[in-house]
This record gives structure tokens, sequence and C-alpha cells, in this order.
């Protein structure tokens, strides 16, 4: 009698044990959904489309539109996709800046900054990250995986303008976490700086702020969930969470690098930046736009930012 009970409470366990499991894993997709499928998002703001003319970068973002593009395309790092950019030429320029979006966002959403780069003498080359915009994929690589697409960006560009190109790359947000992250790969020596606007310092640090500020998920469960998204990432996209680290990139970068961040910034919250700055081993400038929220610097802050990159990349490109 007594062995049955025993026998009765494991099995009850064991049901118990599965149940949460099975609960918990099918949470993890969910969130890796939500993370890391391309699609609407609900956490997201859906700015309109109509520029208006007091907007302070309206002749920013008209001239995109109306300037000439030609489209480049390659084939993903790992050859599964083709991936798409806008190149727009400056007459007799004899450099390029790379200009990487943000989380969902395309290369038509970065004209303000192609514009910006252009009025200082760049050619501009912006791609769609993979799964966004016109470039293929399945999933969200926060830059981790995107970083690899650069290099090859990198070498059509130097293939196609020349070997005496100077470059720089530039992101925003995911992008500018992608500028961190290739910053400690082996670059072509025509990379001169880089400047980042906004980036994470680790992916799963991200994740966990976000599970955090958008869900109001306190300790548990978000241990053990982001565990089990970042397994669920394993598999799907080759990555844990964690080994997407902006930080540990830099520490190997010996490249000049700009960092630009907002000072009320919730999203990608704003201490994050310093973890980056220290991290980074070559020539380096911090600057933090006051009341700026999460991408919004270069919009509330229109000739500050464009002093604080044109004065930086001064020291370093031709």
């Amino acid at each position: 009698m007594k062995q049955l009970k025993h026998k009765k409470l494991w099995l009850s366990l064991v049901i118990i044990v599965l149940l949460v499991g099975t609960i918990f894993t099918a949470a993890g997709f969910y969130f890796f959904k939500v993370a890391c499928v391309p699609g609407e998002k609900s956490f997201l703001s859906s700015d309109s489309k109509v520029i208006k003319k007091t907007d302070s970068l309206y002749r920013e973002k008209t001239w995109y539109q109306k300037v000439a593009k030609k489209r480049w395309t390659i084939k993903s790092a790992d050859q599964q996709y083709q991936l798409v950019a806008n190149y727009i030429p400056k007459a007799n320029a004899n450099k390029t800046a790379i200009i990487l979006p943000g989380y969902m966002d395309t290369k038509d959403d970065m004209g303000e900054y192609d514009a910006l780069f252009h009025q200082l003498g760049y050619n501009t080359l912006t791609p769609d990250p993979r799964a966004q915009g016109d470039s293929q994929g399945k999933y969200i690589g926060y830059g981790w995986v995107e970083k690899q697409d650069i290099k090859k960006w990198l070498q059509l560009l130097l293939a196609k303008n020349g070997s005496k190109q100077q470059i720089v790359i530039f992101g925003v947000s995911m992008g500018a976490a992608t500028t961190m992250m290739v910053s400690g790969e082996k670059l072509p020596c025509q990379v001169k700086a880089l400047v980042e606007d906004c980036g994470y310092s680790n992916v799963k640090s991200e994740i966990e702020h976000e599970a955090k500020a958008l869900y109001g998920m306190p300790a548990f469960p978000r241990f053990p969930l982001v565990e089990i998204l970042s397994g669920i990432n394993k598999a799907k996209v080759g990555y844990f969470l964690a080994d997407g680290s902006s930080t540990k990139q830099l520490q190997k970068n010996h490249r000049p690098m700009l960092f630009i961040h907002g000072g009320k910034d919730t999203f990608v919250p704003t201490n994050m930046v310093y973890d980056n700055y220290r991290a980074t081993k070559g020539p380096k400038k911090l600057w933090i736009a006051p009341k700026a929220k999460h991408a919004d610097s270069y919009q509330d802050y229109p000739q500050t930012y464009k002093k604080q990159v044109s004065h930086f990349l001064a020291k370093y490109v031709d």
C-alpha cells in the first residue's frame, strides 16, 4: 500500500514536470516568433510615411525620395538568400558609408542618413538586412548573423569602386549592434571608422530588458523563458542569444568609433552605451543626445548630430 502511494506521488510529479515543461516550451516558441520571425510587431510604432514640412529632417527625407538609386544584390554569407541594397553615388567621391537599418526597418527608412552622408561627400550603400525589406530570409539575426553579410557587401563595394575607396560603417539600433559586432571581425583596411547610434550591448540582455519592459515579466518566469528562447534560437538561427555580444566584439576592435545614444532611451537603455564605449580598444568618442528617445537623436538634434558625425569622421577619413 505504501509502495503504491509512492508510485502515485512520483507519477504525479512527473506529469506536473512534463506539463510545466510543455507550457514553458510553448511560451518559448511564442516569444521566438515575436522576437525573431519577421512580421508586424505590436510593440513597434507604425510611423507614417507622409513627410510633413514641420519635420526637422524634411529636406533630407524629401531628397531621398527624389534621388536616383542603384539596386545592388548579393547572396547572403550562408548562400541561402538574396540580399538587396540601395547604392547612391556622390560625384567624384572616394569614400562610401555603409548604412545599416534597425530592427524591422528597411533601406527606405534610412533616407535621412543617406542624405546626411551625401552632404558630407560620401557615396552610400544601404542594405536591407536579411528577412527585412526586399531581402530574403526567415529569421532576424539581431546583427550577429548579419555581420557576416556586411563583410560580403564590403567585398562587393571594393570590387565595384576600387581599392582606394575609404569606407565608414554606420548603423542605428539593430544596425548599430551589427556595426559593433562586425567591428570585431577581420575587415579590409579601407574601413576607416565606424559610427553606432543606440545599439545594444548583447542580444540576450536586450531580449531580457524587453521582456520586463514590454510584458512586465518578473525574474521568474523571465528565467527560464529567455533560456528556452535562446535554445530555440540556437537550433533555428545558429547561435545562443548570449553569444550575440557587441561588447565582446568591440574588445577586438581597434578602429575609431563614435558612439551616440539618446539620454531618454528606454527601448535600448542608455546605460548600455557605456558598456559598449568602455569595451572598444580604438580611438573613440561618446555623445549622449540629452532628451532623445530611441533612435530619435538625429530627429531631435539635427545640427548637433551632423556636427558630431562630421567632426569625428574628419579625423580619420580624407
